[in-house]
């Protein structure tokens, strides 16, 4: 529990800071430095299992993309048979999943979430730098099969790039089946000035609509968000990250590839190194370090 009663349920790792694409709105898991640095699978075996014994039940694996990782099964394994935890997931921008996701799900993977921007060939290049929008299709499909559900696609809204789309992207998620996830875009990262003034959209108006559609609201606890169920069953959750309440209802530690205990993605100035201790096997040490990182965790927006 925090100095703010939010109670830390989840760990976020960054397992690599590969990636393949070049997505415009790209964050970096709030980190500015290229280190090259990556946990093994038997570290992260042993920084998950100390987390689950002081309370964590839920790890998400991202990167980069995770999927660059060559033992990624390996590691996904790894994390999985730590005793405690109940859920695995994976944040994906998709382009490898139709390769992977079965040997992930046997590996105990649970669910995927997948980068989505757009269902536009030209403007999915023109966001991700690459032609590989059908690829990330086939991963969406692919995944649907092997069970890893619920699946989540996220698309980072855009202003003047792909708010167009966003009531076909409803239809294409339920396709899948999916839940949609409709971000605004952060200020951070690639994203922090010129970018972020030409190109964020204030989702409010989108999410009145939703309220006014839907025929059911669920709340979730995660970062305060509201899933809407529309009338023909299309499930849409809409993210804003610069809201009191995104904040206030954070339950995530996160970790960067290099080693790094994070307390919240928006900074870098209250970090702490863990990569040591995990080096030596020292798990009393392991977990004084994250309950020191859970200390150190604030709300960035009230």
């Amino acid at each position: 529990m925090d100095r703010f009663g939010r109670k830390v349920t989840t760990l976020r790792i960054s397992i690599t800071e590969k990636c393949n694409l070049n997505c415009i709105y790209c964050h970096r898991e709030g980190t500015s430095i290229y280190t090259g640095v990556e946990l093994t699978p038997s570290e992260l075996s042993l920084l998950v299992e100390a987390a689950a014994e002081l309370g964590i039940r839920k790890v998400k694996l991202t990167g980069g993309e995770p999927l660059m990782r060559e033992d990624v099964v390996e590691a996904v394994e790894a994390v999985a048979k730590a005793p405690g935890v109940v859920e695995v997931s994976m944040t994906t921008n998709g382009t490898l999943l139709a390769k992977y996701a079965s040997s992930l799900a046997r590996a105990g993977l649970k669910r995927v979430n997948v980068n989505l921007p757009s269902l536009k060939p030209e403007r999915y290049r023109r966001i991700t730098g690459f032609d590989l929008m059908e690829e990330v299709k086939r991963g969406l499909f692919e995944a649907a099969k092997t069970g890893l559900e619920p699946i989540k696609i996220n698309m980072v809204v855009l202003k003047g790039l792909n708010v167009d789309e966003i009531h076909e992207m409803i239809n294409f998620a339920a396709e899948v089946p999916a839940i949609l996830q409709l971000i605004e875009l952060e200020k951070l990262g690639y994203a922090s000035s010129k970018l972020y003034d030409e190109l964020y959209y204030d989702l409010t108006p989108i999410e009145n609509w939703l309220e006014n559609k839907a025929v059911k609201v669920v709340f979730r606890s995660l970062h305060n968000r509201r899933k809407y169920v529309l009338p023909e069953g299309q499930e849409v959750e809409v993210i804003r990250p610069f809201h009191g309440r995104f904040c206030m209802g954070c339950s995530r530690m996160r970790v960067t590839a290099n080693g790094r205990l994070k307390p919240c993605l928006m900074r870098e100035d209250n970090t702490l190194e863990v990569k040591e201790a995990l080096r030596k096997g020292d798990v009393e040490g392991i977990k004084e370090l994250l309950r020191k990182a859970v200390e150190l965790k604030e709300p960035y927006c009230l």
